[in-house]
């Protein structure tokens, strides 16, 4: 639940298309982006097959998981899984095969 004065949502852009879309607090990012008109690959929707894998240039993001399936390396090099994650900021996030 967001505290009174946090915002419903924040920017977030796509690299490398520059597509910007509003990311909402509570809901995942996979969602937001779908919402916003944004074909991204995905597939379980529970942080398991990695299909939606993307990684963040900029702003962080929340689980409420306890561990998506990323290693501890991928977490510290920026890589998010859309699908579980929800945004804590503004935030660019790209994907390496596009």
């Amino acid at each position: 639940m967001n505290a009174p004065d946090a915002p419903l949502f924040y920017t977030a852009i796509t690299e490398p298309d520059q597509q910007q879309f509003d990311a909402w607090t509570e809901q995942p990012l996979l969602v937001s982006m779908e919402q916003g008109g944004i074909d991204w690959p995905s597939s379980c929707r529970g942080g398991n097959c990695r299909t939606c894998i993307g990684k963040l240039s900029k702003g962080s993001v929340r689980y409420e998981m306890e561990w998506p399936g990323l290693s501890a390396e991928e977490k510290a090099e920026g890589y998010v899984l859309p699908c579980v994650a929800y945004p804590c900021s503004d935030l660019t996030l790209g994907r390496e095969d596009l």
